[in-house]
């Protein structure tokens, strides 16, 4: 069984108000529930569409899980600036141009339209980074890619604290990026 993880720690992160964070925890929780639920039914359960079915929204449930562990898990309360001679740093210079050509795509690829998830990720076996969309939790992932830094773009991220302003909520998001963090995904990628 799964435990869903604490992030207690990101409470007081300037931009993210304590009511919308609580409330996002407790959301990510509900999926490590969900996995947990769906994973004792599959055990015993035959073959059959209603088996199926459950298949098809276990891999929901777990990217749901997952993906909120890895958009925690880069965040920060203390404001990190990227080092600028790290190896992620230097492959984002050498991907894009430099870390602000990059960001300014992570943004706008965060500011499209739709709910989804907008990550950074790691093609290992082309060493190339990108930054893509991924549509709800399950569509999207680019096969063999590591997500080095993830944002999440569903409303329940930000309406609490911007309203519409999807724009205001991925400035803050910026503003907490936990670089070592994303630095190691990268170097373990």
């Amino acid at each position: 069984m799964y435990e869903p993880k604490k992030y207690d720690h990101l409470i007081g992160t300037p931009g993210f108000s304590n009511t919308l964070l609580a409330n996002h925890f407790t959301l990510y929780e509900g999926y490590v529930k969900n996995v947990n639920t769906l994973l004792e039914k599959l055990k015993s359960i035959e073959p059959s569409p209603e088996a199926s079915e459950l298949k098809r929204r276990f891999g929901w449930e777990w990217n749901g899980m997952r993906l909120h562990e890895y958009y925690f898990g880069n965040m920060t309360r203390e404001a990190q600036q990227a080092t600028s001679d790290s190896q992620l740093t230097t492959k984002l210079k050498e991907q894009f141009g430099s870390v602000d050509a990059w960001e300014k795509d992570f943004r706008n690829t965060g500011a499209m339209r739709g709910i989804g998830w907008t990550m950074l990720v790691h093609d290992r076996s082309a060493k190339k980074l990108m930054n893509v969309w991924v549509t709800e939790h399950d569509m999207g992932h680019l096969a063999g890619t590591e997500p080095i830094l993830v944002l999440d773009v569903f409303e329940h991220a930000y309406i609490t604290d911007y309203g519409i302003k999807r724009a205001d909520y991925i400035e803050s998001f910026m503003k907490a990026i936990n670089w070592q963090e994303t630095e190691q995904r990268f170097r373990n990628s």
